[in-house]
C-alpha cells in the first residue's frame, strides 16, 4: 500500500513549525531563546505533583471542573466561558478544527507565532499575511488591519504581546478591531499567553470581554508564566456559545489528573510567583536596553514585553550567524529565520534576572568584538 497517496495534501506538504527553547539539550548554555518566567517553577511543585499522583488510578475529570472554577475566580469570567487544553497548543489546534473549512481565508500578522498558520493550513485554510512593518516599530495599525479584513476573511489572528516582536497593543485598540470584525462576521483569535509577564497585564487583557463578543476567543497558558513547559496546561475564554462549539470537538480526557490538580493549586495559591516575576522583568527590560545601548547594539527601543526582537543587518551578519557567535560564549538566542524573510536577519532574546542579564550583556560585548563591530 502506498501510504503517501492516502495522506491529505495539507499534511504531506507542510513543514513542522520551528520553536526556541532547545538549549536544555546543550551543556553549559544559558537559554535566552525562550520566554519563560526567569524564577523557574514555583517552590513546592514536586510535592504538588507527588500528592496529585495518588489519583492517577482513575480517569481525569473530563470537564476539568475544579480547574475551571479556579480560572473563573482568577480571571473574573463564568465557568461556562472557560475551556482547558493540554497547553495552549492544544487549543491552537482545536480552534481551526472547529471553525476552518478548506479554502477559508485566514488573516494573520507576520511575523507571529508559527503554530497558528500551521494548524490553520492543516485544516485547509488559506493564509493571508498582514505584514508588520519595521519602520512602524512592528506596531499593529488598527486602520490598516481593518482595511485588510475583507468579505472573504473568516478569522483574524492576533498575538499580544506579539511573538517574536515583543510589542504589546493596548486593550482599546484590540477591542476596536474585535468590535468591527464582529460587525463583519469575522472571528478573532487572540493569544495572551505572554501577557501576564508583561507590564500592566490586567488592564491590557481582553478576557473579561468574551461574553459580550461571540466572535472573540482568547487563550492563555501556564507554560510561560509559571515556567512549566513540561506540564501541558493551557486555557481559553469565549462566549458560552463559542466554548460549547469547541467543547463539542475537544479530545476526551485531554488534560491529565496531575495537570489539573497542579494547575488548580498554582492558580489559587501561587500567583504571587507570576506577579513578582512581572515586576522584576519590567525593571530588567529597561536595564537591558540601557546596557545594550552602551555597546552600540542595534536595538533602538525598549521592548513592551520582556523579550527583544533585533535586526542584525547593521552588524552585517544573519540571525543564524549571530546565534552561533553567542553560542560560543555560552548564550542561546533565537535565530528568527523560521519567520521568513526579511526576518532571517533578526534574533530574539528574553530578559531574565540581573545576574544572568549581566552575563548576557558581557557575552554580547565579546560577540560584537568578535564580528568586528
Amino acid at each position: 500500500m502506498d501510504i503517501k497517496r492516502m495522506i491529505r495534501p495539507e499534511v504531506d506538504t507542510l513543514p513542522r513549525p520551528v520553536h526556541g527553547g532547545k538549549a536544555w539539550k546543550l551543556r553549559g548554555i544559558e537559554d535566552f531563546s525562550h520566554n519563560l518566567n526567569p524564577f523557574g517553577p514555583p517552590e513546592g511543585l514536586g510535592a504538588m505533583m507527588e500528592e496529585a499522583a495518588a489519583g492517577v488510578g482513575h480517569y481525569p475529570d473530563d470537564g476539568c471542573s475544579e480547574l475551571k472554577e479556579a480560572l473563573s475566580r482568577r480571571f473574573g469570567v463564568g465557568k461556562e466561558n472557560v475551556i482547558v487544553g493540554a497547553g495552549s497548543s492544544d487549543l491552537i489546534r482545536l480552534f481551526p478544527t472547529v471553525f476552518i473549512r478548506p479554502g477559508d481565508s485566514v488573516l494573520m500578522p507576520r511575523p507571529t507565532f508559527a503554530e497558528y498558520s500551521f494548524q490553520c493550513q492543516l485544516m485547509g485554510g488559506r493564509i493571508n499575511d498582514l505584514l508588520l512593518i519595521e519602520g512602524e516599530d512592528f506596531r499593529l495599525d488598527v486602520e490598516r488591519t481593518l482595511a485588510t479584513v475583507n468579505h472573504s476573511t473568516k478569522v483574524l489572528y492576533l498575538c499580544n504581546p506579539n511573538n517574536p516582536t515583543g510589542r504589546v497593543e493596548e486593550r482599546a485598540a484590540i477591542l476596536e478591531i474585535v468590535q468591527e470584525c464582529e460587525k463583519r462576521g469575522v472571528l478573532v483569535f487572540l493569544d495572551e499567553t505572554l501577557l501576564e509577564l508583561a507590564p500592566r497585564s490586567r488592564e491590557r487583557s481582553c478576557v473579561d470581554q468574551v461574553e459580550g463578543h461571540d466572535n472573540l476567543f482568547v487563550i492563555g497558558s501556564m507554560t510561560k508564566s509559571f515556567a512549566i513547559p513540561g506540564i501541558r496546561i493551557g486555557f481559553g475564554f469565549g462566549s458560552k456559545r463559542l466554548i460549547d462549539c469547541m467543547n463539542a470537538a475537544r479530545l476526551s480526557w485531554n488534560v491529565g489528573h496531575i495537570e489539573q490538580c497542579v494547575a488548580t493549586r498554582l492558580i489559587d495559591d501561587h500567583y504571587g510567583h507570576v506577579e513578582r516575576a512581572a515586576r522584576m522583568l519590567d525593571e530588567e527590560r529597561q536595564w537591558m536596553q540601557r546596557e545594550l545601548s552602551k555597546l552600540a547594539f542595534p536595538s533602538s527601543r525598549t521592548p513592551d514585553a520582556y523579550f527583544f526582537f533585533s535586526s542584525m543587518r547593521p552588524l552585517a551578519v544573519t540571525g543564524h550567524e549571530m546565534q552561533g557567535v553567542m553560542l560560543n560564549r555560552g548564550i542561546m538566542v533565537r535565530d528568527c529565520a523560521s519567520f521568513g524573510r526579511p526576518f532571517d536577519n533578526f534574533i530574539r532574546f528574553c530578559v531574565k534576572d540581573r545576574e544572568r542579564n549581566e552575563a548576557f550583556v558581557h557575552a554580547m560585548h565579546d560577540s560584537l568584538l568578535a564580528i568586528g563591530w
